[in-house]
């Protein structure tokens, strides 16, 4: 496959045009599957480990059932099941998982474990989330976007509201990899990655992509023809959830904001969702038939990073 051997940790490490073939092999599968309910058997034989430090419902079941369809196997992991949970260096178990398989997903909280773990292994990692990036999701987002907005991204006009998390690092580096308009719109405190932030405007200069941060939610949203959010408090920050739920409060996605935006305006949601939050429920269910569209492309852009990766 031609990502034969790689790690997927960060949309930044792809180029555009294996961006964009992945986009394409995933609606492919998909076609394939919903058409004609066939998924080629590339990793018959072939193992993932997954590794979940974090809870999880669509990463878990996408790639688990991913796998499965493309004739290999999956094996889910915890820390309580691994020695990592009792101290084991990364390193080692990095070295002896590469023993037993043909690949690993990992789901953590520092990104620095997962560069770690693939300095290490000598199969291809997959990021299946970490604190500063998510680049499976928003993989499947560009192809979310794709069905409902057409496949010309660069003539679309994006905007994400809300925490500057591993979300909206991940959408920077997405959006200039496809030549997308993308402004975010965050609290000055909580602005997404700085590194992030000088990386995805290098890339940006290479396709043509117009990236932007602001505190405004409205001028984030204004004409805009897709409109992304997320939760406010992500794994781990359980505590900081009612100070945050303060914070980010001007930054919820209701009418009054999509008024702002085009009239053919899309809501999109990774999930799970806090109605009320950030988001309200009438919205939501406005788009609910985007966001689980979004949650089911999971499935077919899981199915063909493994493939790239592992075939």
């Amino acid at each position: 496959m031609f990502l034969s051997g790689r790690d997927i940790l960060s949309i930044h490490d792809l180029d555009p045009e294996e961006v964009n073939s992945l986009l394409d092999f995933a609606q492919d599968l998909k076609s394939d599957y919903i058409h004609g309910g066939f998924t080629p058997d590339f990793l018959k034989g072939q193992t993932l480990g997954m590794i979940f430090e974090k809870s999880s419902t669509r990463t878990r079941v996408s790639f688990e059932v991913g796998m499965y369809q493309l004739g290999g196997t999956a094996l889910f992991l915890s820390n309580r099941d691994l020695q990592l949970g009792r101290g084991e260096p990364i390193k080692d178990t990095a070295r002896v998982l590469s023993r037993y398989l043909n690949g690993i997903m990992i789901r953590t909280f520092g990104h620095d474990r997962l560069v770690e773990f693939a300095k290490y292994a000598s199969i291809p990692i997959i990021n299946g989330l970490s604190d500063l990036l998510h680049p499976c999701q928003v993989l499947t987002d560009l192809l979310t976007i794709r069905e409902f907005k057409g496949k010309h991204l660069h003539n679309l006009k994006m905007a994400y509201v809300g925490d500057g998390n591993n979300m909206a690092n991940s959408y920077l580096y997405g959006a200039a990899k496809v030549g997308m308009t993308l402004t975010v719109a965050t609290p000055k405190s909580y602005k997404p990655n700085a590194k992030v932030l000088r990386q995805s405007a290098a890339d940006a200069k290479l396709t043509g992509a117009k990236l932007n941060w602001t505190e405004d939610p409205i001028e984030a949203v204004k004409d805009a023809d897709i409109v992304a959010t997320d939760t406010w408090a992500s794994m781990g920050q359980e505590d900081e959830h009612e100070a945050r739920k303060k914070i980010f409060a001007p930054y919820q996605v209701n009418k009054e904001l999509l008024s702002h935006a085009d009239k053919r305006v899309i809501v999109m949601h990774c999930l799970p969702a806090y109605r009320g939050e950030e988001i309200t429920e009438d919205v939501f269910e406005d788009n609910a038939e985007i966001i689980f569209e979004e949650a089911e492309n999971r499935l077919h852009m899981q199915k063909a990073i493994l493939s790239a990766v592992m075939g």
